[in-house]
C-alpha cells in the first residue's frame, strides 16, 4: 500500500459509486488493526509514526468511503469533474423552483406531522439523486453530469438538516 494511492485503491476496493456499506466497514476496520501505532511499540519512534499516518490516511479515506456525497464528490473529483461548489452554484430552474417551494414548506410547517411530511419528501428526492448520481458515474460514466447533481445533493443534505432541527426544536 502506498500513502498516495486512491481511497479505492487503499481499501481494495473498485471505483465505482455504489458500494457496499458493510463491505467499506470491515475493510477499514482490518486497515486500523494492520496500521495500529501499537502494534510497532518495539519498533521505534519512527515506526511508530509512519503507523499514525497510516492510520490518519485509513480514516480520512473511510470518512469518504462511508457517505454517499463525500464518496460521490471524490469520484467525480478523480473522474475530472471537480464539484467546485464555492464557485459554481449553477441549478436547473425546475430545481430552484423545488427548493423555493421547501423552504415555503419548512416556513409554514407548524406541526410535527407537516415537517415529517416534509422530511419524507426530502428524503425520497436524496434517494432518487443518489441513485441518478450512480447511473451517471458506474453506467454512463458522465463525471460532469454527475457532479451537478452532487452540488444539488449537498442543497437536499442542507434542507434535510434544516428540517431535523426545526423537528428537534418542536420536540422540546
Amino acid at each position: 500500500m502506498k500513502l498516495h494511492s486512491s481511497d479505492f485503491e487503499l481499501f481494495g476496493l473498485p471505483q465505482r459509486f455504489a458500494q457496499e456499506r458493510s463491505a467499506i466497514d470491515s475493510r477499514w476496520k482490518d486497515l486500523q488493526r494492520e496500521a495500529h501505532p501499537d502494534r510497532f511499540a518495539g519498533q521505534g519512534a519512527s515506526a511508530q509514526r509512519a503507523a499514525l499516518q497510516w492510520s490518519v490516511r485509513i480514516n480520512e479515506a473511510y470518512q469518504r468511503l462511508k457517505d454517499p456525497l463525500k464518496r460521490a464528490s471524490y469520484l467525480c473529483e478523480r473522474l475530472g469533474a471537480p464539484i467546485d461548489a464555492e464557485n459554481n452554484t449553477a441549478m436547473p430552474p425546475e430545481f430552484l423552483m423545488e427548493q423555493m417551494e421547501w423552504r415555503e414548506a419548512l416556513d409554514e410547517a407548524s406541526s410535527e406531522e407537516a415537517l415529517q411530511e416534509l422530511s419524507e419528501r426530502v428524503l425520497q428526492r436524496r434517494r432518487e439523486m443518489l441513485a441518478d448520481i450512480q447511473q451517471l458515474l458506474d453506467l454512463e460514466g458522465d463525471a460532469p453530469a454527475a457532479a451537478q447533481r452532487v452540488r444539488a445533493l449537498m442543497f437536499i443534505e442542507r434542507f434535510a438538516g434544516d428540517v431535523e432541527s426545526r423537528l428537534a426544536q418542536l420536540g422540546q
